[in-house]
């Protein structure tokens, strides 16, 4: 069973500059079958685009993705431990952590990933329950 954040992570994430549109990140999303995309050092979720694009009625072609992207970042290194990486998880409140090593982006390691190796049932269990975080 894997122990360190390494071991789970997705490598290289799909990283896009805060000046690219809703819909350059939704494409992506599409394109790459993935549900968020690193801006800079922010984050942007595909609850980003609908909550705080979609829904407000904003232009998806003109909001830029700096506008919307979650500015509180959960981040963790490639050598913390699997559980370093749900304790994150659960205390942001989110499905998903960036990987950083210094200031370099290693990965994001997801829910999805987590469950894929039978860990995180906890951690989506919390998250569940928790209040909305937008």
């Amino acid at each position: 069973m894997a122990k360190t954040v390494r071991d789970v992570m997705t490598r290289d994430p799909v990283a896009l500059s805060s000046d690219s549109s809703v819909v350059d990140a939704a494409k992506a999303m599409k394109d790459m079958r993935i549900g968020s995309v690193v801006v800079m050092e922010k984050d942007v979720t595909d609850r980003d685009i609908t909550v705080r694009a979609v829904a407000t009625g904003s232009d998806p072609a003109r909001t830029k993705l700096g506008d919307i992207c979650s500015h509180d970042l959960a981040a963790v290194r490639p050598d913390q431990s699997i559980e370093d990486a749900m304790q994150m998880m659960k205390s942001h409140d989110v499905k998903r952590v960036v990987v950083m090593s210094d200031s370099k982006l290693e990965g994001i390691v997801s829910l999805g990933d987590l469950s894929r190796r039978g860990e995180g049932e906890d951690v989506q269990e919390d998250i569940s329950r928790a209040e909305p975080n937008n």
